[in-house]
């Protein structure tokens, strides 16, 4: 058990499977009180059961993270049985369409933008009022490739998950003097149905080093779940209290800042120019 997480409710979207049914794992394996939020009854009832199993408390709540009422009433049902939420993971994301930006369903771009973005949007907007009432809580949202450099054939995910990290240090500054940290995790490359989308699409649509990446990812399973377990966990602990609105990779050396003070210009979208 996790001191630091033990009896907290976390409320995580996108758990039915890959990252979030991970991290959902890990912090119901600490102690935490998890809600499990996703659009697949199979996959959320799959989750319960094994967390279940292996003596964790948890609870599944199915709703589309796109539509605010349906979300609303999910997170109604968690405070029933947990209240909180303490701690808020988005985690929820499509991959949406794989190639150039002109050949690409302008129906499935928006869609992926309104998951990845709108959907993190909609979760904050539901669980902030309670935080700043309690002058307590931590937000978790997840970034991915390209939300910190380019990648093309890829805009609708990478231009969405960029907007999350912006959107997570506008968020972070706005909450700050009401002790809510807002941060954002880039997870490193994990093995899920988005990679096998990747290697579905072929090296002419996604691009050779896409490719590349994919059937290594595929092939080693890419970064072991305890190590985004462990970032997620430090940031959602009293340990990270004076860390809000900042990037953070999985391979970083996030440990030197359990103590120190991070730089305002590090782990940020801007950029320092040269003159």
């Amino acid at each position: 058990m996790n001191s630091s997480i033990q009896g907290k409710g976390v409320l995580i979207t996108g758990a039915g499977r890959g990252i979030g049914k991970r991290l959902a794992m890990g912090f119901a394996e600490a102690g935490a009180k998890v809600g499990l939020l996703a659009r697949s009854q199979g996959e959320l009832d799959l989750a319960v059961l094994e967390i279940a199993q292996a003596g964790g408390a948890a609870i599944g709540l199915r709703a589309d993270v796109r539509h605010l009422d349906r979300l609303a009433d999910a997170l109604a049902q968690f405070r029933e049985v947990f209240q909180g939420p303490d701690i808020l993971i988005a985690a929820a994301g499509m991959q949406g369409p794989i190639g150039r930006f002109l050949a690409s369903d302008p129906t499935l771009w928006n869609q992926t933008v309104e998951t990845n973005l709108i959907g993190a949007v909609n979760a904050c907007r539901l669980v902030l009022p309670r935080m700043i009432e309690r002058r307590s809580g931590k937000i978790i949202l997840i970034a991915g490739g390209g939300s910190a450099y380019s990648r093309p054939y890829f805009t609708a995910y990478a231009g969405s998950k960029a907007a999350v990290v912006r959107f997570a240090e506008c968020l972070a500054e706005e909450v700050r003097d009401d002790n809510v940290q807002v941060n954002t995790i880039a997870p490193g490359g994990s093995y899920t149905t988005m990679t096998d989308e990747i290697l579905l699409a072929g090296e002419e649509r996604a691009g050779r080093k896409e490719i590349e990446d994919a059937e290594k990812v595929r092939h080693t399973g890419g970064v072991a779940p305890e190590k985004q377990t462990q970032l997620a966990m430090f940031l959602a602990s009293e340990k990270s209290n004076h860390i809000s609105g900042k990037l953070i990779h999985v391979n970083d050396d996030w440990k030197r800042f359990e103590q120190d003070s991070m730089k305002p210009e590090l782990f940020t979208l801007r950029r320092v120019q040269k003159i």
